[in-house]
């Protein structure tokens, strides 16, 4: 067993008796990069990469296209780290199966933020919920924003039917990384809860999402709702 070797096979007992706690950002992402480059020093791309995008969260947070423009990266190693944040995505996601009830705004937004991690473009979900408020089902409803001329109410109307669903919360991002709302999200709110009352179903919430902070128009008094509201 060569030096490099004997480097490599140290970084993964480390990790392996102590974490990450220990390890630098660019340590990380040498020891990641060791499964896509099995025979390269990893340490040097791993200092571009951090050069190149900030940050551990830039680089994780980068398309495989943009990855691939740091010296000495390929394909197999863009998509590794790529696959990193979506996999912790489902991870996070998978913890929140159907059958939880959610009863306050809080848990609602604990819910809801991990399906747009690492989003970059608008994203809209509808979270079906029984008449205990127990999770049916959080499908996604639509994409590229939350405007009334984009939002396909029908579609969102069928889902909760389909979901039988008792009450429902509509759930959106904002990529800009603020989650205040604004007029269009008041209106597509305004649009939503009058379909869904044609089929009884009762709009409780519109949750607004911007990274790991997220907003509630039921908290903010908007839909005058007893239910869910923490």
């Amino acid at each position: 067993m060569g030096e490099h070797d004997g480097h490599r096979r140290r970084m993964r007992q480390r990790f392996i008796k102590h974490g990450l706690d220990s390890f630098e950002d660019h340590n990380i992402l040498e020891l990641l990069l060791f499964y896509a480059q099995p025979r390269r020093d990893t340490n040097g791309l791993a200092h571009r990469l951090m050069d190149a995008f900030g940050s551990l969260a830039g680089v994780f947070e980068a398309t495989p296209e943009e990855l691939m423009t740091v010296e000495g990266m390929g394909e197999s190693a863009a998509a590794l780290i790529h696959l990193v944040p979506a996999a912790a995505r489902r991870y996070l996601m998978s913890r929140e199966e159907t059958g939880r009830i959610l009863d306050t705004v809080e848990d609602v937004g604990r819910y809801l933020v991990p399906r747009f991690m690492n989003c970059r473009t608008e994203v809209v979900y509808l979270l079906c919920l029984d008449a205990k408020l127990m999770v049916l089902d959080c499908a996604q409803v639509g994409s590229g924003g939350i405007t009334s001329a984009r939002l396909d109410v029908r579609h969102i109307v069928q889902t909760a039917l389909m979901r039988n669903a008792k009450y429902a919360v509509l759930a959106h991002n904002h990529v800009s990384g603020i989650a205040l709302p604004s007029r269009e999200d008041r209106e597509a709110t305004d649009l939503v809860r009058q379909a869904l009352a044609m089929v009884d179903v009762e709009l409780i919430d519109h949750i607004i999402v911007a990274g790991d902070d997220f907003v509630s128009l039921a908290d903010d008094g908007y839909l005058n709702t007893k239910k869910a509201d923490g």
